[in-house]
C-alpha cells in the first residue's frame, strides 16, 4: 500500500520528463517556430565610461624589433627570452587643447596648436612571438611579460628618435591647414605652442 504513491509519483514524473524532452526535440521544427525562444544570447559587455576623444591622429609608425630581455639570478643561471615583436606608435594633435584664444583671424588666419605628441605606442602581440626562452622554469610567463615590457619601452624610443613628432608636424601642414583653408576661405598659418610632450 505505501508503494502505491510512490509508484504513481514515480510514473507522473517520468511522464513530465518524457514530455518534455519530446517539446525540446520538436521545438526547433518549423511546425513550432512560433514557441521557438527568442534570442538567448546574452551579452556581459557593460559600458563603463564614456571618454570625449579630440586626438587627431596624423602619423603612424611600424616597427619591427629582436628584443632579448635576462632576469637576473643568484643561485640559479639568469633566464632569458628573445622575442620577435611588431609594435606601432602614433603621432598626433591635441585639439581639445586648442581655445578661441588660439585662433587669430585677419587677412591670414593664424592658429597656435599644441606640441605634436606621442599619442600611443603598443606591441601588436598577434604578429609579436617567443622566439626562445633559457632557464625560464616556473616563472616563464613573468619573464616574457617583462620582455613585451622592455619592447614596449624600445617602440616608444624608437618612435621619438625617427622623428615621429616632425612627421607628426608635417602631415598637420599638409592635412589641417588646406582644410582650415577651405573653411576660412583665407590663408591659414599653423603655429605651435607648449613644449613638445610626452
Amino acid at each position: 500500500m505505501l508503494y502505491r504513491p510512490f509508484a504513481r509519483f514515480l510514473v507522473v514524473a517520468l511522464l513530465v520528463v518524457g514530455l518534455l524532452t519530446l517539446w525540446e526535440f520538436l521545438r526547433p521544427l518549423p511546425l513550432f517556430a512560433r514557441f521557438a525562444r527568442g534570442n538567448q544570447n546574452l551579452s556581459g559587455v557593460v559600458l563603463k565610461e564614456v571618454t570625449a576623444l579630440g586626438k587627431l591622429e596624423l602619423v603612424r609608425y611600424t616597427f619591427k624589433d629582436i628584443v632579448e630581455h635576462s632576469q637576473p639570478r643568484t643561485m640559479l643561471p639568469n633566464a632569458r627570452a628573445v622575442l620577435i615583436v611588431q609594435g606601432e606608435a602614433t603621432g598626433c594633435l591635441d585639439l581639445t587643447r586648442l581655445t578661441a584664444a588660439d585662433i587669430e583671424t585677419g587677412d591670414t588666419v593664424v592658429v597656435h596648436l599644441p606640441q605634436p605628441e606621442l599619442c600611443n605606442w603598443k606591441i601588436n602581440h598577434d604578429q609579436s612571438k617567443v622566439y626562445d626562452t633559457e632557464y625560464g622554469f616556473l616563472d616563464e610567463s613573468a619573464l616574457v611579460d617583462g620582455a613585451y615590457q622592455k619592447a614596449e619601452a624600445q617602440i616608444r624610443q624608437a618612435a621619438l628618435k625617427s622623428g615621429l613628432l616632425a612627421q607628426t608636424r608635417q602631415n598637420a601642414d599638409k592635412i589641417l591647414r588646406p582644410m582650415l583653408e577651405k573653411v576660412a576661405g583665407k590663408p591659414v598659418v599653423l603655429r605651435y605652442t607648449d613644449t613638445l610632450t610626452r
